[in-house]
């Protein structure tokens, strides 16, 4: 059983900037993938982005390419996503998740999910 815990959520202007981070409880952290999810208010849960458990495959959503980054401290056993240029339309619940060793955009591919942490950009 692997729990995630994110952390790292809050309310920013539009343009800023915030740092996700997702700390695993497990001895194993390198050998997951790793996945950050959101959900808007009326939507369904999308994919944003994720990391190989090597950290040498990564995938971003359209939406987010180019501003939003992905990284991985395994001796930490934490994920980070670092948004910058916020959008009011990236406000949402993120969630990270785990899986094994690859990448997958599909939600139901992850085994195990944190809570999630909420940010709101205002515009």
């Amino acid at each position: 059983q692997v729990q995630l815990v994110e952390s790292g959520g809050g309310l920013v202007q539009a343009g800023g900037s915030l740092r996700l981070s997702c700390s695993a409880s497990t001895h194993t952290f390198r050998n997951y993938a790793m996945g950050w999810f959101r959900r808007a208010p009326g939507k369904e849960r999308e994919f944003v982005a994720a990391i190989s458990w090597t950290g040498g495959n990564i995938g971003y959503a359209d939406s987010v390419k180019g501003r939003f980054t992905i990284s991985r401290d395994n001796a930490k056993n934490t994920v980070y996503l670092q948004m910058n240029s916020l959008k009011p339309e990236d406000t949402a619940v993120y969630f990270c998740a785990a899986r094994d060793f690859y990448i997958d955009r599909q939600d139901k591919k992850y085994n195990y999910w944190g809570q999630g942490t909420q940010v709101t950009v205002s515009a």
